[in-house]
């Protein structure tokens, strides 16, 4: 009995399960599309980009002659005066070079010294009319080479004294020491060019970040836009920057060109250190209470069997006309340039690596190129949103009375920001719905006909 009653309950159990199912299957039609509302809000378009940043000024102090490194006087994060000793260089074998010096110009004084008492010798014999004229001329002669003797000593001995100089490295600024290469005991070799000792930062508390804007977008950016930027060691915290300067050097990688741009970014607490990478945001166009939509809803294109056909505009053959609502092919896109967003010429809402196909122009364009894009900038992907010319998109609503039909309509796209569109149009007002793209997943072939393959929002 109680076996009968258990294999009863289990029946019963799967009896409803099933008339649940088949009841959802009956009415998935009323579920087949996802709905986003047309409101108003904000829409700015941004330019976004990668750099590094670094102090304003950055010093590099070298050796002008080779030695040993004999005495360390400063290190890493060491705060430094202009002309406080960083290093010493073992003065040996200098200081010898400046004795022999020293002593050479003194045999050369004296060398001089015998010359003008032959002179004055010679003078005198001459005058007498003892002496010959050659003999008298060749005195002269032996006594202005012994000058010259002792101005080249003492130019000797000058070089030498400071090459000796040289031994004691200072500190030609301000600033704290973000790098010292060399260590006590190494040898410094400058036979060809000053090795770098010490990198000096002369003042922390102002820095830049230099950036590479695609030649795309460089147009837009103008010197005293004010941008910001996060990094990586603070994720949560936004840095403000300014445009300082853009740069005319063009530089090419991989048949793109970029320009760089250069930002001043205050840093009054130290949070900033030189090398980071900064994920910069230069807004450079804003639309205000703007009527705007999902970009998914501009890329949204359905299958020909969803579409509504107007009986008064039928063809001969039975088949929607192709205006508006009778596209069953292909739907225009929203901005097929740079400006909007657009639909992908095959369906569905795919994304590339670069971003949103449509928005932004091609992917992996705009500041940094597609390693620049990060989340946050320019919505999800980082595609870099763009202004300018208006270009025309769809949308899909919905039929009265046609079970789900949908219509298509015409809109005018501003600019986007990633997420959301600003479009102009009549036909549309704030709060009407608009298909964003399909509510559940579609068994069938992928890539079938149109609209094939889409995968679900």
């Amino acid at each position: 009995m109680k076996k009968a009653i258990a294999v009863g309950g289990a029946l019963l159990v799967l009896l409803v399960a099933g008339g649940l199912l088949f009841m959802k299957r009956g009415n998935g039609a009323e579920a087949k599309f996802r709905w986003a509302k047309v409101d108003r809000g904000d829409v700015t378009a941004n330019v976004t980009a990668t750099g590094t940043l670094s102090a304003v000024i950055t010093v590099n102090v070298g050796s002008q002659v080779s030695g040993i490194i004999a005495r360390l006087h400063a290190d890493f994060n060491s705060q430094v005066k202009k002309g406080q000793l960083l290093a010493e260089l073992d003065p040996t074998p200098f200081q010898q070079t400046v004795d022999q010096r020293r002593a050479d110009l003194e045999k050369a004084k004296v060398e001089l010294r015998n010359a003008e008492i032959s002179l004055t010798r010679s003078k005198n014999l001459f005058a007498q009319q003892l002496l010959a004229p050659s003999d008298l001329d060749a005195a002269q002669t032996n006594r202005d080479a012994a000058a010259a003797a002792v101005a080249q000593s003492q130019a000797f001995l000058k070089q030498a004294e400071t090459n000796y100089s040289y031994t004691r490295i200072t500190s030609p600024i301000d600033g704290v020491v973000v790098t010292r290469a060399y260590d006590l005991g190494q040898t410094v070799a400058a036979s060809f060019q000053a090795p770098t000792l010490f990198t000096i930062a002369q003042d922390l508390t102002k820095m830049q970040v230099l950036t590479n804007i695609d030649e795309s977008d460089v147009g837009r950016i103008r010197v005293g836009q004010v941008a910001s930027f996060t990094v990586d060691a603070f994720p949560d915290s936004v840095f403000k920057a300014s445009v300082s300067q853009v740069r005319l050097s063009p530089q090419t990688v991989q048949n793109v060109v970029t320009y760089p741009v250069m930002l001043d970014v205050p840093n009054p607490d130290l949070k900033l250190r030189p090398g980071m990478t900064a994920n910069v945001l230069v807004p450079v166009d804003t639309r205000p209470s703007a009527l705007r939509v999902p970009n998914a809803a501009l890329r949204f294109k359905p299958d020909a069997a969803d579409l509504w056909a107007d009986p008064a505009k039928k063809g001969a053959k039975g088949e929607p006309a192709s205006e508006k609502g009778g596209e069953a092919k292909s739907a225009p896109a929203a901005g097929a340039g740079p400006g909007s967003a657009a639909a992908p010429p095959s369906g569905g809402d795919r994304t590339a690596a670069g971003g949103v196909p449509g928005i932004g122009g091609r992917p992996g364009s705009g500041a940094g190129g597609s390693a620049g894009r990060t989340a946050g900038a320019g919505g999800p992907g980082g595609p870099s949103a763009r202004s300018g010319l208006s270009r025309t998109g769809t949308l899909y609503v919905d039929v009265a009375g046609t079970k789900g039909k949908l219509k298509a309509v015409t809109v005018r796209t501003l600019l986007t920001d990633g997420n959301f569109t600003a479009i102009e149009t009549p036909d549309l007002k704030e709060g009407d719905e608009v298909v964003a793209g399909l509510a559940t997943a579609r068994a069938g072939a992928p890539g079938g006909g149109p609209g094939g393959g889409r995968r679900p929002f």
